[in-house]
Order: C-alpha cells, then structure tokens, then sequence
C-alpha cells in the first residue's frame, strides 16, 4: 500500500534514521548538504551565506523579533543548526544562542567553527523533542531548512510544543516548512528512487499545508500571525505564544 496510507514506522526507528542519515552526510559534505547551491564551499563563503541568511531572514524582521529587546540581552534557540552557518551569524547578533542539532557529526563540526564565540551553546538532542536544553526562557526560537527533510509532520509538531514550552509569553518561533507534496530542489541531487517523500526518506521530509500549520498552532497553543509561502516549498510560519 503506498505512503501515506501505509503505517509509518515507529518514532524510534525515524529518529534512528534521521540520526545516522545526517551524520552520514556530515561526513561526506555536510556544507554541501546544509546549502545545496554549491558542492564546494570555502569558509568565507559558506558562513557569508548564513550571514546574508540571517540578514534576510532575521534582522529584516527585527520589529516582530525583538518586539523592543536589545538583541544583545536576548537568548534565542535555533533548531537544526547543522555546522553553524547560521548559528554564527546569530551570535554576531544576539546575546545567547541555544542550538540543537540531531547529528552528533554536524555538532562536532559546528563546535569548531564556534569556537570563537562563547555565547553560542551546541547540543546534540534526540531529534524529536528540546530535552538537552536548559529549562530557561527564550526570546525567540528559528529554523530554517530543517523542518523541510523531516519524514512526519508529528515530529515537526512535537517540536513546535517544546518551542511553546521555552518561549517566554510573546515570543516568536519563526520556521520554514516544505510546504509542497513533490521535492521540487530538494530532490536534485538525490537518484530517482529517493525523490519521493516517504515516512523513511530524511532528505524529502512531509510537507505541510496551510490548514495543517493552523491546525498546529492551536493544537501547540501558539497563534500564526503571519504566514508567507503557502503551497511552496519555503513556506514561513511566525507562531507567538500569547502573553
């Protein structure tokens, strides 16, 4: 019976894979798979790229950010932080920067190029839940191109709860989504038999659609005030948890 019909396998046995899977692809070309766009990056240009991310993405939208914190006193999560592309530039910025990452490959790697930066926190957690991280209140939480290769819409959920649990009241978890059943980009450098989003595949995760990251939010307690992308594959959610 073909997915998504087919019961998916245990949570463990994703999580097992999702594991092994990224720290596979730590080992062979982790920037290469963190930012497709190019198989060889330089330190220079790879970490400009999280930079002018984090420009984009981040500093663009400072208003619903930072909501009239200095960005030097707040604490902010990032999930999925592979080996620091955006992990850098966000300690360039922020005070505190708690990420997590499901490899322990992409943590060692990233750990080396934070070396530099003692504000910055790396954990390795288990893939599905924040539990590594200390029980303290942050000011915003982020993720990008994460979200897109995870395999169940319930571990991306699970982890929308753990960010309601951390965030102080009014904070924003800002993440993207694939919000597109087919692979799109994601699926060029993978053989045909593995451009299909399955409950095992972790490089085409499951797709999210509009109604279902509503359905999220209130499920998690957050409430969407934005969202930009729908029906794309770089779908962006803003979830603030009420003060």
């Amino acid at each position: 019976m073909p997915w998504p019909f087919r019961k998916p396998p245990p949570l463990n046995h994703q999580l097992e894979k999702m594991r092994a899977d990224w720290d596979l692809r730590a080992r062979e070309n982790a920037r290469h798979f963190i930012a497709t766009t190019q198989e060889q990056w330089t330190d220079e240009e790879f970490f400009s790229s999280g930079e002018l991310a984090v420009k984009q993405l981040i500093l663009s939208d400072m208003a619903n950010i930072c909501q009239d914190r200095q960005p030097s006193g707040m604490r902010v999560l990032e999930i999925g932080c592979g080996v620091g592309r955006i992990t850098r530039a966000l300690a360039q910025t922020f005070g505190e920067i708690y990420a997590v990452d499901v490899s322990g490959e992409m943590i060692e790697q990233a750990r080396t190029a934070l070396a530099a930066f003692p504000n910055a926190h790396l954990y390795r957690n288990n893939g599905t839940d924040l539990s590594v991280v200390p029980d303290i209140p942050f000011d915003f939480a982020f993720s990008v191109i994460v979200f897109q290769h995870i395999p169940s819409q319930s571990i991306v959920e699970n982890y929308i709860r753990e960010v309601h649990r951390l965030l102080r009241p009014g904070g924003l978890f800002k993440f993207q989504v694939n919000g597109i059943a087919h692979c799109g980009r994601l699926g060029r450098i993978l053989p045909a038999r593995l451009r299909r989003a399955t409950p095992a595949n972790t490089w085409l995760g499951a797709p999210v659609s509009e109604e279902e990251a509503l359905r999220m939010a209130e499920r998690s307690g957050f409430e969407c005030r934005y969202r930009l992308g729908a029906g794309t594959q770089d779908f962006w959610l803003w979830f603030f948890k009420p003060e």
